[in-house]
């Protein structure tokens, strides 16, 4: 309790009166002693009493538009490592993903986890009845954090990713590096109902607006679909020959280079994609694709789940906390 007291500026009286709950704790102090407690990963001794005496049995959902695309592996790794910790503590997590962004699949989702759990992290589709559910729980008690993409209007307590907009225009500064600032572009977009994919395609005409020399000639959503990834794209190059340059947004990057290559124009058209899974790095090995953003999608699922779960022990709803992680970018000679 000594280190707890001295990280927290309080009394180790104090750190003793909330961790039996004695009360007589101011709450703004109450809630950083209890994520101190939980970020020093303190034994089952201390936080479990907390929540016990909190009578608390902390039960998370979660809920992935994840199966079948390769990015999201990290996103789940992060989950079981912070899922890992939690058990110390008796946390119990439930998973539920979905293929795609069908959001009748995702409201019955999240109908089916709310009656049983303490919080609930979700990538959420865009949609006001996703909304809606969110704001139910809320009402009833039940922090949500977003994770990977966000639902900003929303009542959502906090959200975990990128800012995407930023990566857009990092992506475009990338191909204005890349083409010398004069070339056409061509884009394939992702899922026009995730918030992450339109603020990403936001940021990216946003900065190649400040090019004189570089034009966006033709934009295409994949629907995050990897078969109409390469249709959009053979398409693309076929409508538009004059293309030199390529944006991906979302997922299917390897569809579309795999286009580039049935084209021909492997040789001709430059690539920024998003996201550093196996097949893009296959595709800089062979040099199609000349950079990648990389979103932190670890740190995305690990700080994610112990949002939700620091929720749950301060007992506190927080109301719009972003926790953004850096954007980086990878090219052939720092990929591993």
């Amino acid at each position: 309790m000594k280190e707890i007291a001295r990280i927290c500026g309080v009394s180790r009286g104090t750190v003793d009166r909330v961790v039996n709950n004695r009360g007589k704790v101011k709450p703004e102090t109450e809630k950083r002693i209890l994520e101190t407690i939980c970020q020093l990963g303190y034994t089952k001794s201390i936080l479990g009493r907390a929540l016990s005496v909190k009578r608390c049995a902390p039960v998370i959902g979660i809920i992935m538009c994840s199966e079948g695309n390769p990015f999201f592996n990290d996103v789940l790794a992060g989950f079981d490592h912070a899922e890992a910790e939690l058990r110390q503590y008796d946390a119990t997590v439930m998973r539920r993903t979905m293929l795609g962004h069908d959001v009748s699949r995702q409201l019955a989702l999240i109908d089916e986890l709310a009656p049983q759990i303490s919080a609930l992290v979700i990538q959420p589709i865009n949609d006001p009845q996703v909304e809606g559910r969110i704001s139910a729980l809320r009402d009833r008690g039940v922090p949500t954090v977003t994770v990977n993409t966000d639902l900003a209007h929303s009542t959502r307590c906090c959200y975990v990713g990128s800012d995407y907009e930023s990566g857009g225009a990092t992506a475009a500064a990338l191909l204005e590096l890349l083409t010398q600032g004069h070339g056409c572009v061509g884009v394939i977009g992702g899922v026009p109902t995730l918030m992450g994919h339109v603020a990403r395609l936001e940021g990216f005409c946003k900065r190649l607006a400040q090019c004189e020399g570089l034009h966006i000639v033709a934009v295409a959503n994949s629907m995050d679909d990897p078969l109409r990834a390469y249709g959009e794209t053979r398409a693309m190059l076929a409508l538009h020959p004059e293309i030199d340059a390529m944006f991906v947004v979302a997922a299917g990057c390897n569809e579309v280079c795999r286009a580039i290559i049935d084209a021909g124009r492997e040789h001709t058209v430059r690539v920024v994609a998003y996201d550093d899974v196996p097949t893009t790095r296959e595709m800089m090995r062979r040099g199609i694709i000349k950079a990648v953003v990389c979103q932190q999608p670890f740190e995305q699922g690990y700080r994610a789940l112990r949002a939700a779960f620091n929720m749950i022990l301060s007992g506190e709803m927080v109301s719009d906390e972003r926790i953004i992680m850096e954007n980086q970018i990878k090219i052939r000679e720092n990929i591993l």
